[in-house]
């Protein structure tokens, strides 16, 4: 275990004597800190307490590794019957990945929590394994629930809850890392082993991570997701911020959880962190960099994001970004109020919160709103509790620059902007998706989504997509060159082999279905890369055949004649180019390939 240390080595370790900083503390960058004290502090149990937590013992200045947080978990485990430990994954790197299964009789896996008929609270942290206060905040409420006579919490409710997700990262720590943050001492990485960012994987699925992650949530089945997180960006007073798509449902694919969790768990939440201390806020951003007169951003997050994909599929999911610059004690003890106050929330309101989900599975809307983005106007206006700051000419940047101050000031009536999708995707009855892209079938599986196996080899009348206009992102994004395409659409007589799948949008998960296998939707299969195939041609024609055919075409078809003048006259960049004025005939020939730009998707309208 790491050990206890000084106070002022515990808010920021002296960089090794080499460095040209010498002996500054990360810390001595960061603006002051608001005094705080709260009634949550009363949580922290006494040095002699025989189940104090590894980073209680460091007086929560410091986290335990991971080998510290699973001992102290198979202990705690051990000596409580509520408690299992649940593997349901490894790491790039082998490491395993555990969740605690937090029950009223004990249930050993998943399965179990759904046939106890209670409902699931399931709770993540260490997605970015830097931003770690919620494995701390869990390990202390699972002693509580198990050793601290909180045990009734798990009436009316399960807790499940995974203390490190990305693993790999979280052993990456330094004292080095994350210096926009006030403590731990050391903090993980936030991308995996294999330089994935898990919170953008939820769609593409690459990370072993992410594929537990999503198995683990099919199998539990759980009402409330949390994704236990730390910001970054600008000083405010709030020391925890959560958020979810859609204030009352404007901006949700799922807008009876919206509701929900607007009008009932949050002010149960917020309450419970007012009365013990805390300042909870919702989720915004800055909508113009130093300037909090121009607005806050709200708006929809697409679903490689867990809120979003937790939208999209009818998951209650709540993003929960403590404040970077509060002190470490101040966060983990808000993340320990926010999930006690939701397991009591959820055990106390479970018909209410199923039936919304419900009421969102059941629903086929005609479209589905995609590619967010597009500014809109301001949704509401909010009293913001924002911190003071002055500006000031940096030497070193040659512009003014912003100085937090420590002092909180309110913002009145700041408008926060939404923004508008730009693309309505039409729902239609259902895809076919041929055997060829064993990739995207099990992705659709390891969704969750409802697939038809074709048996026999199946000839149906569908209309498919040519592409046209495909363009990569200038830079790789998650390992990926995002693609963008126009969706053309053409009416083929197709035949899916034995092993392809046919996937009906009449499914809860079909909203789902609609995003992925969209090619315009920017968070679709075909966004990701995975049919990349399509987009190269493989058999050409020589010159010296095509030349004499094009000139048999045009002396025979007057209508291609006129067309190909007008080329000529506005193109001038084609009409220079001989191997341009070629290839545009054999375009129109029948010896070009007619699966060149055709997304081998069927749909079924």
């Amino acid at each position: 275990m790491r050990k206890c240390m000084p106070l002022i080595l515990a808010l920021g370790l002296p960089l090794l004597p080499s460095h040209p900083l010498q002996a500054a503390n990360p810390v001595d960058f960061l603006p002051p800190a608001p005094p705080w004290h709260g009634a949550s502090e009363s949580l922290i149990v006494p040095t002699n307490h025989p189940w104090i937590t590894p980073a209680e013992k460091m007086g929560l200045l410091d986290t335990p590794n991971y080998a510290d947080t699973i001992a102290y978990l198979q202990k705690l485990v051990a000596a409580s019957p509520q408690l299992k430990l649940h593997a349901f994954g490894q790491t790039a790197q082998g490491r395993v990945l555990y969740a605690v299964i937090a029950t009223k009789e004990g249930a050993a896996d998943p399965a179990a929590l759904v046939a106890n008929g209670r409902p699931t609270v399931l709770a993540q942290a260490g997605i970015h394994s830097g931003e770690i206060d919620g494995k701390d905040a869990g390990l202390m409420l699972l002693r509580d629930l198990a050793q601290g006579g909180k045990s009734a919490l798990l009436d009316h409710a399960n807790f499940l809850f995974v203390p490190i997700f990305n693993a790999d990262g979280h052993e990456r720590s330094s004292v080095y890392n994350r210096p926009n943050q006030r403590g731990p001492v050391h903090q993980g990485w936030r991308t995996t082993a294999q330089n994935l960012n898990l919170n953008r994987d939820y769609v593409k699925a690459d990370a072993p991570e992410m594929r537990a992650m999503i198995s683990l949530i099919n199998a539990a089945n759980p009402v409330l997701y949390f994704d236990l997180h730390v910001t970054d960006g600008m000083d405010y007073a709030y020391d925890i911020t959560y958020g979810y798509p859609g204030f009352d449902g404007e901006f949700a694919w799922s807008p009876q959880i919206a509701t929900w969790l607007e009008h009932t768990l949050r002010p149960s939440v917020d309450g419970a962190l007012k009365q013990n201390g805390h300042i909870p806020g919702g989720l915004v951003n800055e909508a113009r960099s130093r300037d909090l007169t121009q607005g806050l951003m709200g708006g929809h997050i697409g679903p490689r994001y867990s809120t979003g994909f937790g939208d999209l599929r009818h998951l209650p999911t709540i993003l929960v970004e403590n404040h970077s610059l509060k002190p470490y004690p101040q966060r983990v003890l808000g993340d320990y109020i926010l999930l006690e106050a939701a397991l009591r929330t959820v055990g106390d309101h479970a018909i209410p919160l199923r039936a919304a989900i419900a009421a969102d599975c059941a629903a086929r809307p005609a479209t589905i709103p995609m590619n967010w983005g597009v500014p809109g106007g301001p949704t509401n206006h909010v009293d913001f509790l924002g911190i003071a700051h002055e500006e000031y000419l940096s030497p070193t940047s040659g512009k003014p620059e912003v100085r937090w101050l420590g002092k909180p000031k309110l913002y009145p009536q700041i408008p926060v902007f939404g923004d508008r999708p730009a693309l309505q995707l039409v729902r239609p009855k259902a895809y076919y998706v041929p055997v060829t892209k064993p990739e995207v079938i099990q992705r659709l599986r390891l969704q969750g989504i409802r697939l038809e196996t074709l048996t026999a080899d199946r000839t149906i009348e569908v209309d498919m997509y040519r592409l046209a206009n495909v363009k990569p992102s200038a830079e790789p994004f998650e390992s990926h060159y995002l693609l963008s395409a126009q969706a053309k659409i053409e009416h083929h007589s197709e035949t899916f082999p034995a092993g392809s799948v046919r996937v009906t949008t009449d499914q809860p998960l079909g909203d789902f279905a609609v995003v992925v296998l969209e090619p315009e939707s920017n968070d679709s299969f075909f966004a990701w890369g995975f049919f990349n195939e399509i987009l190269q041609r493989t058999e050409y024609m020589e010159n010296y055949a095509i030349a004499p055919m094009a000139e048999k075409m045009l002396a025979e078809d007057p209508a291609l004649q006129t067309e190909f003048t007008a080329k000529l006259k506005s193109d001038p960049a084609f009409a220079a180019s001989s191997a341009a004025r070629l290839q545009w005939f054999y375009d129109r020939s029948p010896f070009s390939d007619q699966r060149y730009l055709l997304y081998p998707i069927g749909i079924e309208r």
